[in-house]
């Protein structure tokens, strides 16, 4: 299982790093790479969960610019936004 799921990160890092546009991929990126070794197997479900949604509106919910919807809102989709907003301040 162990291996299952290092495999699964991997396979998660890449996609976060390459999005399809540069904004997103150095957000979402920087996140997966910091923050997906420690995610559990339902933390991995959410990010993945994440990762399938557009970019253009998934960005746009993590910088703030529009309100996430309810579904999305979720315990990963909060440390996401929160890092997005740590970067920026900095």
């Amino acid at each position: 299982m162990t291996d299952d799921l290092a495999i699964r990160r991997r396979r998660l890092l890449f996609r976060a790093e390459h999005r399809g546009f540069k904004e997103a991929d150095l957000v979402i990126g920087s996140f997966a790479r910091a923050r997906l070794p420690e995610m559990e197997a339902d933390a991995l479900d959410e990010f993945e969960a994440l990762l399938e949604l557009p970019d253009q509106d998934l960005y746009a919910w993590i910088v703030g610019r529009d309100a996430a919807p309810d579904g999305v809102d979720g315990p990963v989709f909060r440390a996401l936004s929160e890092s997005a907003h740590a970067v920026a301040l900095k």
